[in-house]
């Protein structure tokens, strides 16, 4: 009897200590770090794509820009060397979607307000109508925090171009004429590479979440 009940201990030992190996297993394979992609035209909807680079496979990143932001400052991929930051496309007169937007953005500002390596990028899609004094009267009702959140103006070819090129935020649909309008909602997270690794929903508050939590797994890749 005495035998039956210690082989019956070392049995469940034996047990015990393979259940907690498998559930180790289980919860490292469940929990393994997954990095985002790295998106390229290829990979994204051809509605939001420029036609002339539909098909690129390889190598896309942000094209160099020079823009002016709501101080009157210069703004250069220089201003965004060695940073994590999230794009948007909006306009101050704006009364549907850009609103939400900026409130979004606002609260994305507070959540990286310590974080060196965050920043914010919104670009103006009315550029004649967004003069630096209009962006900055914007940006001071809207809570912009100079040091972390740039509102730039500027040609706006150039802004277009960048939308439709290098962010990849809404199909090529004119020629950046006075009739032609670039209006997305889209938030995209850009890496240190210039990389795009995030499409968002700018007007979705479960995208803005998810877009946060993107930013921490993103950020483990410099932690490597």
């Amino acid at each position: 009897m005495l035998s039956f009940f210690k082989d019956y201990k070392i049995f469940g030992i034996v047990f015990g200590v393979i259940s907690l190996i498998i559930i180790f297993i289980i919860y490292y394979t469940l929990n393994v770090y997954q990095p985002l992609p790295i998106y390229q035209p290829a990979m994204v909807s051809t509605a939001l794509v420029d036609s002339t680079i539909q098909h690129q496979r390889k190598y896309h990143k942000i094209a160099d820009f020079s823009l002016v932001n709501q101080n009157g400052q210069t703004i250069t991929q220089k201003d965004y060397l060695d940073k994590i930051y999230i794009a948007d496309f909006f306009f101050t007169t704006c009364q549907t979607i850009c609103p939400i937007m900026t409130n979004h953005m606002a609260i994305i500002q507070k959540e990286i307000i310590q974080d060196d390596d965050i920043m914010l990028l919104s670009h103006s899609v009315t550029p004649e109508i967004d003069t630096v004094a209009q962006l900055k009267r914007y940006a001071l009702k809207k809570g912009v925090n100079d040091k972390k959140w740039n509102l730039v103006t500027g040609d706006k070819k150039e802004i277009y171009k960048l939308a439709r090129k290098s962010y990849l935020a809404v199909k090529d649909n004119g020629d950046g004429g006075p009739f032609d309008m670039v209006h997305t909602e889209n938030f995209m997270l850009i890496d240190k590479k210039k990389q795009i690794r995030g499409f968002y929903d700018g007007t979705d508050p479960e995208d803005i979440s998810r877009l946060l939590d993107d930013i921490q797994i993103l950020k483990q890749e410099y932690t490597q």
